[in-house]
């Protein structure tokens, strides 16, 4: 994974605003907040936002389509070996859908075409769709480097954002544009593309995304 983009912001005062919304009571979610900057919080989605939820792996080809061939991304967080893209609402509903219209399936698989050939299919993992009824856990505002005292750096916490909100009105992508990714995605493993890049990959976990690029 070769992208070289840079999100040095943060979440801000605004951002965590944003995500205060998703709740119930988004003045005592800001409160524990500013008791517990360190601390994940479970919020609901379908209210602020939907989330697509994504292989690891996967997710991270995805976020290189959306910014190096594409608009952006909204927020991105890691969690537990997965990749939470943050979406418009309606996504969690409307891409199944899209997905399953597109007949998109395993890699290696084929359907015939109009002129009587096979036509490749790419694979794209299970994306776990989170809309109005569910819930994921969102980052810390900051991260506890002291948690893992020497170690800090090197360990790197379960939860944190990779692209994180700075904004009260964050731009986030719709179903059509996440399919697209997801598209691109799968054929450029299929195709074993390689990027390369000059930068040194001596931390790749802690690639993130330049926010000044969004919409």
């Amino acid at each position: 994974m070769s992208s070289t983009h840079s999100d040095v912001s943060g979440v801000t005062s605004e951002g965590a605003v944003w995500l205060a919304s998703a709740g119930t009571y988004p003045r005592s979610t800001l409160s524990l907040w500013a008791e517990r900057p360190t601390a994940p919080l479970v919020l609901p989605c379908g209210t602020a936002f939907d989330v697509v939820n994504v292989p690891a792996v996967f997710g991270r080809r995805m976020l290189d389509r959306l910014w190096d061939d594409g608009p952006g991304s909204g927020p991105v967080a890691a969690y537990r070996g997965r990749i939470l893209l943050f979406a418009a609402l309606g996504t969690a509903q409307r891409l199944p859908s899209l997905l399953r219209w597109e007949e998109w399936g395993s890699a290696g698989e084929g359907r015939e075409d109009g002129d009587g050939g096979t036509r490749r299919r790419y694979a794209i993992p299970p994306l776990l769709c989170h809309g109005r009824g569910d819930a994921v856990t969102v980052p810390a505002l900051e991260n506890d480097d002291t948690e893992h005292g020497e170690t800090a750096g090197v360990l790197r916490p379960e939860s944190r954002w990779v692209v994180a909100p700075d904004t009260g009105h964050p731009w986030l992508p719709g179903p059509e544009i996440l399919l697209w990714a997801a598209v691109r995605a799968a054929r450029s493993a299929v195709s074993g593309e390689v990027r390369i890049s000059i930068f040194p990959p001596a931390d790749q976990g802690a690639k993130v995304y330049d926010v000044s690029r969004r919409r």
